[in-house]
């Protein structure tokens, strides 16, 4: 379980990426043409050394070149973070795809299964 100071740093740091990111300063390779990213999370290690990004690019398309320029530039990130949050250390910056979607949409499509819906209405009946 996260503490609460792990909460708020990571809240911050989840704001600033996302200031930054809407403004659209970053370096995108010359051959990429970025779509809106979302950063839905930020978790911050105990010692808040580390922090890794979770982040979903529009419609969820080019996931993997997305994760991979922004990895790319996490210098750049750094560097933004040191100016907009007031932080003793910046933490090393790790981004990641959010995975949360797709486990979200696989339940969904379990509980509206027949042979698990049927299963449900058993239970309800009893």
């Amino acid at each position: 379980m996260r503490s609460q100071r792990q909460l708020r740093v990571g809240e911050e740091i989840r704001h600033a990426l996302a200031t930054v990111l809407m403004r659209g300063d970053l370096p995108w390779p010359v051959d990429f043409d970025p779509s809106t990213v979302t950063v839905t999370e930020v978790q911050v290690s105990p010692d808040l050394k580390n922090a890794t990004a979770f982040v979903m690019p529009l419609g969820g398309r080019r996931l993997k070149e997305t994760v991979s320029a922004l990895n790319h530039h996490v210098g750049f990130f750094r560097h933004a973070l040191a100016q907009k949050v007031k932080l003793r250390h910046v933490p090393k910056l790790l981004f990641s795809p959010d995975r949360s979607f797709e486990y979200a949409q696989r339940i969904s499509e379990l509980l509206n299964d027949p042979e698990v819906a049927k299963d449900l209405e058993r239970d309800e009946e009893e």
